[in-house]
C-alpha cells in the first residue's frame, strides 16, 4: 500500500499529456478490437480524431496563465478536481498551460497581503463549499479581485460570498451575510427561500440537478454562451435574498442570470471590471477536454489578457 505523500507524489509525475494519450495507446495495441471480439458487439470502430486533436494541442501549449484557487479544502486537492480540469479544459482551448496556485482561504484573515499572495495571480477562482470556516477569507480574496480588477469567478458558495462582500464594502451594509453562517444577522443578503424557513429537516431540502436559466443580454455571460436560455447542474440550498436586488443593481452589480419558475439570481456581474461572474450552480460539471465549459473558456481567456507568461 502506498501511503498518502507516495501516491501525491505519483500522480504528479503523471503529465497530462502522457494520461490523454493512454487510449490511443490501448488502440495501437488492439484492445478495442479484442474487446468488441469477446463481448461480441456489432459496432463501428471507434473515431479518435478529436482525442488525437487533444493530445496534438498537449503537447504543443505555450506559455503559462496562473490562477488562485481559494478555498478551505486546498489541502485535499481532489476536492476541487473537477474545477482544476475544467480550467484546465479552458487552457487547451486557448493552448495555454493552466498553473494552478492553492490559496487556504483561512490564511486570509483582514490584514492579509494581498500583493504579495496574489502575485503573479492572473484570475481568482473561489470555488463552492458548505459551512463557516474560511468564509471571511474568501471575502477578503473577492474584495481583492474586485478592486484589482482581476479577473473572478466565483462558484455556488464563490457566488454568494461575492454578494457579501459587495454588499459590505460597496453598499456599506457591514453586518451583511448569510443566514447559513450567521441566523441573526439584520441583512441576510444570502437566505433561505421563504418556503424553505420553517424546515428544520434538512434532508432533501438542496437545489439538486439541472434548471433553466434565462441570461441577460449584453452581459459577460451572454457573449460566452452566446444564447439566452441555459441549463446547468445545481447543489445547493441558500440563494441570492430578492428582497436586496434592486439596492445591489443600483449600486453596480448585474444580474445576468435568472431561474425563470421562481425568479432566482443565478448569475451576478460587476460593471466597471474587465471580468468578474459569480454562479450559484456549478459548470464544471459540464466542462470537456474538447468542449470547454464557456465560463470557463472566457475565465481563463481574460486571464491571459491579464498578464499570462509567453
Amino acid at each position: 500500500m502506498f501511503c498518502d505523500i507516495e501516491k501525491e507524489a505519483i500522480i504528479n509525475s503523471i503529465d497530462a499529456k502522457h494520461l490523454y494519450e493512454v487510449p490511443l495507446n490501448l488502440r495501437k495495441e488492439g484492445l478495442d478490437k479484442i474487446v468488441i471480439s469477446m463481448l461480441d458487439l456489432k459496432c463501428k470502430d471507434a473515431d479518435l480524431a478529436t482525442w488525437e486533436k487533444i493530445v496534438e494541442t498537449l503537447h504543443n501549449l505555450k506559455g503559462k496563465v496562473t490562477i488562485g484557487i481559494v478555498g478551505k479544502y486546498t489541502d485535499l486537492k481532489d476536492a476541487y478536481i473537477s474545477i482544476v480540469e475544467s480550467l484546465n479544459h479552458g487552457g487547451y482551448f486557448h493552448n495555454t498551460n493552466v498553473e494552478i496556485k492553492w490559496i487556504n482561504s483561512e490564511d486570509l484573515d483582514d490584514n492579509f497581503n494581498g500583493g504579495e499572495l496574489f502575485a503573479n495571480v492572473n484570475g481568482i477562482l473561489v470555488p463552492g463549499g458548505f459551512g463557516i470556516r474560511g468564509i471571511n477569507g474568501k471575502v477578503n480574496a473577492i474584495k481583492y479581485a474586485r478592486e484589482n480588477k482581476i479577473p473572478f469567478l466565483g462558484i455556488c458558495l464563490g457566488m454568494q460570498c461575492a454578494v457579501i462582500e459587495f454588499s459590505r464594502n460597496v453598499i456599506g451594509l457591514k453586518d451583511a451575510n448569510s443566514s447559513e453562517f450567521d441566523p441573526q444577522t439584520k441583512n441576510p443578503v444570502i437566505d433561505l427561500m421563504l418556503e424553505q424557513q420553517q424546515i428544520n429537516d434538512k434532508g432533501g431540502t438542496m437545489r439538486l440537478g439541472r434548471y433553466p436559466c434565462i441570461l441577460k443580454e449584453n452581459s459577460k455571460a451572454y457573449a460566452a454562451y452566446g444564447e439566452n436560455l441555459i441549463y446547468e447542474r445545481h447543489r445547493h440550498r441558500f440563494e441570492l435574498n430578492n428582497y436586496y436586488r434592486d439596492i445591489l443593481e443600483k449600486n453596480g452589480m448585474i444580474i445576468s442570470g435568472i431561474y425563470p419558475d421562481k425568479d432566482l439570481v443565478e448569475i451576478i456581474e460587476l460593471k466597471n471590471h474587465p471580468w468578474f461572474i459569480g454562479v450559484q450552480f456549478h459548470p464544471e460539471f459540464k466542462s470537456r477536454p474538447d468542449r470547454p465549459h464557456p465560463l470557463f473558456r472566457d475565465f481563463i481567456a481574460a486571464s491571459i489578457k491579464n498578464g499570462a507568461l509567453f
